[in-house]
């Protein structure tokens, strides 16, 4: 029988992935369903795709799955075969990633959680099933040239930063769960306007587009499969991408490319780039656009007092974790947690910069 939790240590795992000699098939799929049990379910589902050798993220709740996860070409039948003998999941329409590395996850990770998308909605009344009307990418395109639609990107800043559809407002939000909220705010008063709405595969904007009905707006539109599977569509039927530039991804690549423009500027000298990194230092670990120059010059981290506590010899690094060096270097995610965010919105602002 399989184990349920993976125990074999991260660096391990990516060396494995990167010495494989097949091909993995890299995919996303969700679904809003109802699951009685979705521990049980969850045990069963781990025990099948660990036997099949896939890796991913995937989360269960009573309201469905959502899953990002890569699968052995080999493989693929059978984990096709497998997943719909399960009728919450039997044919569970399947989104492709562009990026065919198969590079994008090294371990398996199935959970259980209060809900498959943190949306901080507690109206009792509210009901996800409602969902706006479905647009492919030939129906998106052309309802993009209508100067009186209002586009809205249901991603994170930090993702509509790399790429985003032509003329989209992309709110600042950190979540799903600030961000509807936020939208709703900025569009009051245009109820009665068409809204087309995307996201990366589609699951946060069919919930977003059952709560702008809720809230009254008439003519909600969503992009079916999000920007992975309009990227497929636009591929195969020869179609102008009006989303432009990288696709922002949670899983080791981190973004695939849609076209070639760049919109973004590295956090720290400002020079064209839309390369998303971690910081090096790993009690910061803050994600920020470095280019490949800066990441040389800082080793990887984001300021200069993260590349210190990058340099510290581990068993010093981790006795300044426990607070035990009083005078070590003034780094805000490893003294003060809480102040996280100011790291981040300095970067944001461009109040700290990388001189050359």
């Amino acid at each position: 029988m399989s184990q349920l939790i993976n125990r074999v240590n991260k660096d391990v795992l990516k060396q494995r992935l990167q010495e494989e000699t097949f091909n993995r098939i890299t995919l996303s799929f969700y679904r809003y369903v109802k699951i009685s049990d979705p521990k049980q379910t969850r045990d069963e589902l781990y025990k099948m795709w660990a036997d099949l050798n896939c890796f991913g993220r995937i989360y269960l709740a009573e309201e469905g799955i959502n899953a990002q996860m890569n699968v052995p070409e080999d493989n693929w039948d059978s984990f096709v075969k497998e997943l719909n003998k399960f009728d919450y999941f039997k044919d569970v329409p399947f989104k492709i990633a562009v990026d065919g590395n198969g590079k994008s996850f090294y371990k398996l990770v199935v959970k259980t959680r209060d809900r498959i998308v943190a949306d901080g909605i507690n109206d009792p009344t509210f009901d996800a099933s409602n969902t706006g009307k479905y647009l492919n990418a030939k129906e998106f395109n052309e309802a993009l040239n209508d100067p009186n639609t209002i586009v809205v990107d249901m991603r994170n800043h930090y993702e509509s930063e790399v790429g985003r559809f032509e003329n989209a407002f992309c709110p600042d939000s950190d979540t799903f769960r600030e961000e509807l909220p936020q939208v709703i705010e900025h569009l009051k008063g245009a109820e009665d306007k068409k809204v087309l709405m995307y996201c990366t595969g589609g699951i946060r904007c069919e919930k977003a587009s059952a709560y702008f009905k809720h809230k009254g707006f008439k003519d909600v539109n969503h992009l079916h499969g999000g920007i992975i599977q309009y990227a497929q569509e636009v591929k195969e039927q020869g179609l102008e991408s009006k989303f432009k530039g990288v696709n922002f991804v949670f899983d080791e690549r981190v973004g695939e490319r849609i076209t070639n423009d760049v919109l973004s500027k590295c956090h720290q000298c400002e020079e064209p780039c839309d390369r998303h990194v971690n910081c090096k230092n790993d009690d910061c670990h803050l994600l920020f656009i470095q280019c490949e120059d800066c990441e040389k010059k800082m080793n990887g981290c984001c300021t200069p007092q993260c590349v210190e506590i990058a340099a510290m010899p581990i068993e010093q690094q981790r006795e300044l974790r426990k607070g035990r060096i009083k005078n070590g270097p003034e780094c805000l995610s490893v003294y003060k947690s809480r102040l996280r965010p100011n790291l981040s919105e300095i970067l944001k602002s461009g109040d700290f910069k990388l001189k050359s």
